[in-house]
């Protein structure tokens, strides 16, 4: 589904997407990682439901909003991965904890 083209560069890092541990370079995005995976959708929405899935990969539609490191609503197109990151799919808004 999805394919990397260029040359292989970077350090692996392994992140856990929906409890599941994927291999990824260094300087991946959190939305990259959740595609190789073949996490999709990444998110349902607030009012329908309905499933949605990275788009434009630049931070301008929000289609790739996930639950990263347990913090909902991120951006995952523009959030760098991390050593040991946790990526999931976010159901609905975002709560918030006072």
């Amino acid at each position: 589904m999805f394919t990397r083209i260029g040359p292989e560069t970077g350090a692996n890092l392994t992140v856990h997407v929906d409890g599941k541990p994927v291999s990824v370079r260094a300087g991946d995005s959190a939305a990259t990682a959740a595609m190789l995976a073949g996490l999709l959708p990444s998110r349902l929405t607030p009012v329908s439901g309905a499933p949605r899935a990275p788009y434009c990969m630049m931070g301008v539609c929000f289609e790739c909003l996930m639950t990263i490191d347990g913090v909902g609503s991120r951006q995952a197109c523009l959030e760098p991965v991390r050593e040991g990151m946790r990526i999931e799919v976010q159901s609905g808004r975002r709560t918030l904890t006072p």
